[in-house]
């Protein structure tokens, strides 16, 4: 399989390996030169504790125009580019410290899913549950757990409760 080794000495493999920081690059380059040593791929797999396509695709990077450092390291990842501009995300999060009632929306508190067709219908942007969340959090909501107060409660109070922990248990409040 990995002929492309034989063009790279173990002590190219070695220089490298003084050259690079991090626990991924280093294991890679490690693996590389048990490799050249003679341990097979699978076993190496088992001492990675990783897949063997794994070890392949660590083995394939070295056949690089590249340096061996720049090879064995992960490009920087930038993330993905959000959804809301700038100008939006300032609206949203200035809407998000009013109760849900003051856009319109007959809800006693804001939750992921409300955020998530709010953001739908005024922005035309998709958001997943989760990033509704962590835009709640940006926004410097925190989620605040019901509290049972019911025993203590009358009755029709604890049925309001009891619907309200249906619908969602909790809610995300300004500071």
């Amino acid at each position: 399989m990995v002929d492309h080794l034989d063009e790279i000495s173990v002590e190219e493999l070695q220089d490298a390996l003084n050259n690079v920081d991090g626990k991924k690059p280093t294991q890679r380059l490690l693996a590389a030169i048990a490799y050249k040593n003679g341990v097979s791929q699978t076993e190496l797999a088992e001492w990675y504790d990783v897949q063997r396509r794994t070890i392949y695709s660590w083995l394939k990077r070295l056949d690089t125009d590249e340096s061996l450092e720049q090879a064995v390291s992960d490009d920087k990842r930038t993330g993905r580019k959000r959804k809301l501009s700038e100008t939006h995300q300032e609206e949203f999060e200035e809407t998000v410290h009013e109760p849900p009632g003051e856009v319109g929306i007959d809800a006693p508190a804001w939750t992921p899913a409300l955020v998530q067709d709010y953001l739908e219908e005024t922005y035309g942007v998709e958001y997943s549950i989760p990033s509704c969340r962590r835009l709640l959090k940006e926004a410097g909501l925190s989620y605040q757990k019901s509290r049972r107060k019911a025993a203590e409660a009358d009755e029709d109070e604890q049925e309001e409760f009891h619907d309200e922990l249906k619908k969602g248990g909790g809610r995300w409040t300004p500071p």
